[in-house]
């Protein structure tokens, strides 16, 4: 009987030596980089909303997206009056995300320029709209004329602000109580940005990167886009001289 069981266990241990070992060896073998999958991405919790309007301007809103789209917690998202498809000033259409009416508290929000803030300004909903999504914004921003919106909406009363050179005297009338700053790339005041025009926008949403991910981050976004990023807010190469612009 001992013979037996012994003989019993040596079979039950050669089975597991020759049908285990592929196995074990298998596991032990180093699985090839590209068979390891990516770790999931973080889910972002934040949103960043990019406020659409007809005729906006294009690299107002796709210079910063491009930037903006690699900040570590902000998911960058769309939102226009009426929802669905709005066409830029070069006839680029963007599908929205979200519409006034069923628009979340967004944590950042920012208004481009063009020629369709001519008709902005006087847009009851849109000013209203921006006046409420303010009261949450962790930053409230804008590129090129968009900041003549939010002085015609009240928001950047007693806040010093910038505009596009170009389009200055119709900015900086729509609000005289801006401390409005005729040489300046990009204005940071408090959670007020507001950029120059048009190309300057990828400068001031570098900077709001640097603010919000650190400096290295904002460098690192830079290098990847390859470009030259002007991060002196001062240095504005397109500044108008105060006493002649108003």
């Amino acid at each position: 009987m001992r013979r037996v069981t012994l003989f019993a266990a040596v079979q039950v241990a050669a089975t597991l030596l020759f049908v285990g070992a592929p196995q074990a060896l298998a596991q032990s073998v180093e699985t090839p980089a590209s068979a390891v999958p990516a770790p999931a991405k973080a889910q972002k919790t934040k949103k960043l909303a990019i406020v659409l309007f007809p005729r906006y301007e294009t690299l107002d809103v796709f210079g910063p997206v491009e930037m903006w789209g690699r900040l570590d917690d902000y998911e960058v998202v769309t939102v226009s009056e009426h929802g669905g498809s709005v066409t830029s000033a070069q006839g680029i259409e963007t599908v929205t995300n979200y519409s006034f009416e069923d628009a979340p508290q967004f944590e950042i929000i920012m208004i481009p320029g063009g020629m369709g803030t001519r008709t902005e300004v006087n847009n009851p909903a849109m000013l209203e709209f921006l006046r409420n999504q303010d009261k949450g914004t962790e930053y409230t921003t804008s590129v090129c004329t968009g900041s003549a919106v939010l002085a015609k909406a009240g928001l950047l009363d007693g806040h010093k602000a910038t505009s596009n050179k170009m389009a200055w005297k119709f900015a900086t009338s729509q609000d005289d109580d801006v401390l409005w700053q005729s040489r300046a790339r990009w204005v940071e005041d408090g959670k007020y940005i507001t950029s120059s025009g048009i190309s300057a926008g990828t400068d001031m949403a570098l900077g709001l990167v640097s603010k919000i991910d650190g400096r290295e981050k904002a460098d690192y976004v830079a290098k990847t886009a390859e470009y030259i990023w002007n991060d002196d807010p001062s240095n504005d190469p397109f500044a108008v001289d105060e006493a002649s612009a108003n």
